[in-house]
């Protein structure tokens, strides 16, 4: 069931960007976050530590898992890797096959942007991949003080995308779908997995 509903909101989304309502809406959003020099070095710090801080959490629980031989540790770094190539590779079949416009690109008068960034701009990666391992922590140690830090930076993250001008808000929707979607497949998939090397673990 949970699959049917994520894939119908992933067909919901591809037809969305295309309504001219939506669009409109959509820039009007995006000119009150995107300001005319968006060079905040917090806002661009933050949105490249997509590119970082997933691997460091992935490849350490990895690592800690097989020095101190513990399967729970590294099938929660094998989840969290799972997790992250199903949202990439969801995010660019996408941007692919719906093709839209970056916003500056198609305003260059109106969205600004402190680096030139072309290509498909729906879903937002950068949010699809930081959802995704927000969403992988929060699943994998049910603790508050990880799921709240974890979603406060997914949330910086996809901010960044808008105030940064590389997104619509759709795409950054569309991201948010697509990382959380991807989590929970991919802590099916792990399961699964899992099921029969560690027949005597319990899932969480």
């Amino acid at each position: 069931m949970k699959s049917k509903i994520f894939w119908f909101l992933i067909i919901f989304l591809v037809l969305k960007p295309q309504i001219s309502l939506a669009q409109n809406l959509d820039v009007n959003i995006l000119k009150g976050i995107n300001p005319m020099y968006p060079d905040s070095e917090y806002w661009i710090q933050t949105s490249s530590s997509v590119y970082w801080l997933p691997a460091v959490f992935a490849f350490g629980s990895l690592g800690y898992g097989y020095i101190r031989d513990d399967k729970q540790v590294t099938r929660n770094g094998f989840e969290l890797l799972i997790s992250i190539g199903i949202s990439q590779l969801i995010s660019e079949a996408l941007k692919i096959s719906v093709n839209r416009e970056r916003p500056a690109d198609k305003y260059p008068l109106e969205i600004f942007v402190n680096s030139t960034t072309h290509g498909g701009s729906f879903p937002s990666g950068h949010t699809s991949a930081a959802f995704a391992t927000a969403t992988t922590l929060a699943l994998e140690y049910k603790k508050w003080y990880i799921a709240v830090p974890a979603y406060l930076w997914a949330g910086s993250v996809a901010y960044s995308r808008m105030y940064l001008g590389a997104h619509y808000p759709t795409d950054v929707l569309g991201g948010i779908i697509i990382g959380i979607g991807s989590s929970y497949l991919s802590h099916l998939l792990t399961k699964k997995l899992f099921k029969n090397k560690n027949s005597g673990y319990v899932q969480p």
